[in-house]
């Protein structure tokens, strides 16, 4: 198939050069908001991001193939593929991994208090800190318990703590202790010294964690945001932050990039990052991995 591979993937020639092996003939763009390098009508198969937020997916009128180079199915009309008969494919478990460990740091960060350390550093001030907590013993809730919600809880599972799941899909899965359903989220965001959300952003998600969802945080405890921003209310999240949270790991928001007035970046108390969690050094050969599976499929 006449296949197109955008920016997004940062690809190597040799990678390239295995997928043409296959059959497939290369076209490239670097910027998915150009114009298309060939007709729309050419293109059957795409490798993209964000291509149809710029180019209406109804102009591609022999698309067979979507893959992903992101998680999420939030860019692309699934109404209109699925009608069409558009096999669409995610990168699925790709950035777990990163994801994961990014959750890890970030409440070791809160827990350990480097942000302490690191302003005594600077002032070259010894100072011990008696009130360090942790991970061991503590109650961690995973809210959304696919590919990354699952790499979290075998990491939290590693330092001791006790960790719980909360799905729409409920399940028995050793990674653990019990996968609970979305109804209960309130129930369990009450016990929970950790929460960590890694959930899809749809219509049933969207504000989940709100001004009544952070009254039922247990006092002290510490939110992770690796999902989507538009999971939490940002409002909410800050009067939480002064008045609940220990700490709060946000690395999506509402609205991406995160204005500079933003009153997010002044908490002390949260750590801010912009969108970044995803990023590591296997990525690319994990993708490539989904990549030429899904393209096999299609090989002439």
């Amino acid at each position: 198939m006449k296949l197109l591979i955008t920016g997004a993937w940062n690809f190597s020639s040799e990678q390239i050069n295995q997928i043409e092996k296959i059959g497939h003939k290369v076209i490239f763009m670097q910027n998915e908001k150009d114009n298309l390098p060939c007709d729309y009508a050419e293109v059957e198969g795409v490798v993209c991001n964000g291509l149809f937020l710029y180019h209406p997916i109804e102009k591609f009128v022999n698309l067979k193939l979507i893959q992903l180079t992101s998680a999420g199915f939030d860019r692309v009309p699934m109404d209109y593929a699925k009608k069409n008969n558009i096999e669409v494919f995610n990168a699925r478990g790709v950035y777990s991994i990163p994801m994961a460990e990014f959750a890890i740091c970030g409440v070791l960060q809160i827990y350990k208090q480097s942000r302490f350390f690191c302003d005594n550093q600077k002032d070259g001030k010894w100072e011990k800190n008696r009130e360090l907590l942790e991970l061991n013993g503590k109650t961690v809730c995973i809210v959304g318990c696919g590919n990354v919600g699952t790499e979290c809880a075998k990491r939290f599972n590693a330092f001791g703590a006790n960790v719980i799941g909360v799905d729409l899909f409920v399940r028995e899965d050793i990674n653990y202790e019990k996968i609970y359903p979305l109804s209960e989220l309130e129930e369990r965001l009450s016990i929970s010294n950790v929460v960590v959300l890694t959930l899809p952003l749809t219509e049933q998600t969207k504000g989940l964690m709100n001004t009544k969802t952070f009254a039922k945080m247990k006092d002290n405890s510490v939110l992770i945001n690796i999902a989507r921003g538009a999971v939490v209310e940002e409002k909410a999240l800050i009067n939480a932050l002064d008045n609940k949270l220990l700490g709060a790991v946000l690395d999506v928001f509402e609205e991406e990039p995160l204005s500079s007035d933003n009153p997010l970046w002044k908490k002390k108390n949260a750590i801010i990052t912009p969108h970044n969690s995803f990023v590591g050094d296997g990525n690319n050969q994990r993708l490539f991995k989904v990549i030429l599976g899904n393209l096999s499929k299609y090989k002439d």
